[in-house]
């Protein structure tokens, strides 16, 4: 490549930059956009090609373990190592006292079960007695799980070729480079071997994080382990559940909190009360309100658009604590009501609450089925997932947030149905974004319908 800076210090340039002194086919190219081409003129020239190498090493299966599957091997004097036969598997591990390996496999003591007879020449034999990894188990064992009770084979090959591949994979990272790759290496084997009509084991993955104390992984030698039974027993099996899926985006780290526990618990706390007060109060079940208006239309407005937004995010992108989020807004807007207006719609308010109560079901179902009892008298995992309505998710206005040069300055309403020109022109007159933009040339504008307008101004 070109420094076009020089190499004072005397060393190769290292940088990204065109080609030069190269093929004439590749000279004044960009250096990655030539990483492709060179490739593939070297596989037109027959000199190389492009390949993926994995670090792999070769796997030692066997293990001196107890648990595990047996290997079907008997050890001849005569006949060598020979294959037990297929009407005799599968070989069951025998039933022993002592599971210590004491310098061999626990197997080896349970005489009983390793000598045998050769199924080759009848003569005395001995069974294998390592085990084999329990990896062998979980790299097929999801295969199984379609056809559980054939007592013939495996699985039917029809009904893998109706449930297979997985549709989702959820595992920690570690996962990635052991379990998957095991499971993979099997699914590609027993599809080459006509047994699996599928290529790949898992349609999509998932990588969850971790729950991490005082920013390190959690582990008895750090002395940094939180206690889920003392955890359960202060706050409640719900509020932890809860805490642990709001406490961060699931894809990733997340740093453990021992107050941050407290917030999800008043939230939780607040529902169930709310609920039960309402239930008191006027009106019976939670069904949405035929015609509901003022007061009332919004809250029936902000249970749908909660409605919309925790299935959303719980919808393939399994971002608990965006739904949980939701609900809290949507539990914040039925306290202000009930506390600071009054409750002057208490049919609105009760569709809020049994809204709220089912959409946190999955996260906190103690506490949800509770307050979902207390209104209607029915039980919310009888109930049907709740879908929005769209009458109610466009309202009249919105909240427009205006940016200075990605800075927020003001939030003003909105009329919903405004075109982008108006939007514009309102942000230009708030009051605290004007300021900002005075005596600057705007450079750019940024619309984003219904959410925003930026300004960068210079």
């Amino acid at each position: 490549g070109v420094n076009p800076d020089g190499d004072a210090d005397g060393l190769p340039y290292a940088g990204d930059g065109p080609l030069v002194n190269s093929h004439p086919d590749f000279d004044g190219t960009q250096n990655r956009e030539a990483l492709d081409q060179i490739t593939a003129w070297l596989d037109r020239e027959a000199k190389g090609h492009a390949s993926t190498n994995y670090r792999l090493r070769d796997w030692l299966l066997s293990r001196q373990r107890y648990w595990g599957c047996p290997i079907p091997i008997v050890h001849c004097p005569a006949c060598g190592t020979v294959p037990v036969p297929l009407d005799q598997l599968p070989v069951v591990l025998p039933d022993i006292e002592d599971y210590a390996p004491k310098g061999r496999s626990p197997l080896a003591a349970a005489e009983d079960w390793v000598n045998v007879t050769c199924p080759a020449c009848s003569g005395p034999a001995q069974r294998e007695t390592d085990t084999m990894d329990t990896f062998v188990d979980s790299s097929w064992y999801f295969l199984r799980y379609a056809d559980p009770h054939n007592d013939q084979a495996p699985w039917d090959p029809a009904v893998l070729a109706k449930w297979a591949p997985v549709d989702q994979y959820i595992g920690g990272v570690e996962q990635a480079i052991l379990h998957l790759l095991y499971a993979r290496f099997f699914t590609k084997a027993l599809a080459d071997l006509g047994h699996l009509s599928a290529q790949e084991p898992f349609a999509k993955l998932f990588t969850q994080g971790m729950i991490t104390k005082d920013g390190a992984k959690m582990s008895k030698s750090r002395g940094n382990v939180v206690s889920p039974q003392e955890i359960v027993e202060r706050y409640g099996a719900d509020a932890a559940r809860a805490y642990i899926l709001f406490i961060g985006p699931p894809d990733q780290d997340a740093d453990w909190s021992d107050t941050g526990i407290n917030g999800v618990t008043d939230f939780l706390g607040r529902l169930w009360r709310l609920s039960a007060a309402a239930a008191d109060g006027p009106g019976q079940g939670a069904e949405v309100p035929h015609e509901p208006e003022g007061p009332g239309l919004e809250l029936v407005r902000a249970a749908n658009i909660a409605i919309e937004r925790v299935t959303d995010a719980m919808a393939g992108r399994f971002a608990f604590n965006a739904a949980i989020a939701e609900v809290m807004k949507l539990v914040n807007a039925c306290s202000k009501e009930f506390h600071e207006a009054g409750n002057r719609d208490p049919e609105a308010l009760r569709y809020a609450l049994g809204t709220a109560a089912s959409l946190v079901f999955g996260f906190a179902p103690h506490v949800a089925a509770d307050a979902y009892s207390l209104l209607t008298g029915d039980r919310v995992w009888e109930e049907s997932w709740p879908a929005a309505d769209p009458r109610f998710l466009e309202a009249p206005a919105f909240e427009l947030v205006v940016q200075v040069n990605g800075k927020v300055r003001d939030r003003l309403q909105a009329p919903s149905d405004a075109a982008p020109e108006a939007l514009k022109a309102l942000a230009r007159d708030a009051p605290h974004a004007k300021t900002h933009i005075e005596g600057h040339e705007i450079v750019k504008e940024i619309v984003v319908p219904g959410k925003l307008v930026n300004f960068v101004v210079r």
